[in-house]
């Protein structure tokens, strides 16, 4: 009777190894490649944001399809940071690129889309672009918003509730190089 309980115990446990460990490996496969997708969809967009100083409405939604494509929700927080012209010109010698001489402020996602007419307040009054300035400066910052089947493993096998648990994260940042207004 022994041998019997050792033995089902035994096939029980050999059964979950042969299931759960690569049920868990192709789920990890599965958040590198969607950690991969985020990162270079993230990167490619600050580089053309850099490289044309401006945003437009295509561009941001060619991004935001870009991270979809991984089948993942993301929570996409921008902010810009332009450079405030008017507080240089109180300074007696206007040399721009003097540190101290500068001043930004920041505008962040919401203000953004509604620039561009992606949340559908100012749709009619915008043009659908956002022109920025030689010096502006932009940060992207993307995490995943829905569990993915790694982090539902993860959190069942740790018993944690994994609400703050953001495993693919991809960031990006620059300072634009051109003036966007001459652009297209």
């Amino acid at each position: 009777m022994e041998d019997t309980t050792v033995t089902v115990i035994g096939i029980m446990l050999a059964s979950l190894i042969m299931f759960v460990v690569p049920l868990m490996l192709i789920a990890d496969r599965s958040d590198d490649i969607s950690q991969l997708i985020s990162q270079t969809v993230t990167a490619e967009f600050v580089d053309e944001v850099v490289k044309t100083g401006r945003i437009t409405a295509e561009e941001y939604q060619k991004f935001i399809s870009g991270l979809q494509s991984s089948g993942n929700n993301y929570d996409v927080d921008i902010e810009l940071k332009i450079l405030d012209e008017n507080i240089s010109k109180v300074v007696t010698d206007n040399d721009y690129s003097k540190i101290g001489n500068n001043a930004y402020y920041s505008i962040f996602t919401s203000q953004i889309e509604e620039k561009i007419g992606i949340s559908g307040r100012d749709l009619q009054n915008s043009d659908g672009k956002l022109v920025l300035k030689q010096g502006d400066e932009i940060a992207v910052t993307v995490k995943n918003s829905s569990a993915t089947l790694s982090q539902a493993l993860k959190s069942f096998y740790y018993n944690s509730t994994g609400s703050d648990l953001h495993i693919i994260v991809a960031t990006a940042a620059g300072t634009i190089a051109i003036n966007g207004s001459g652009v297209r």
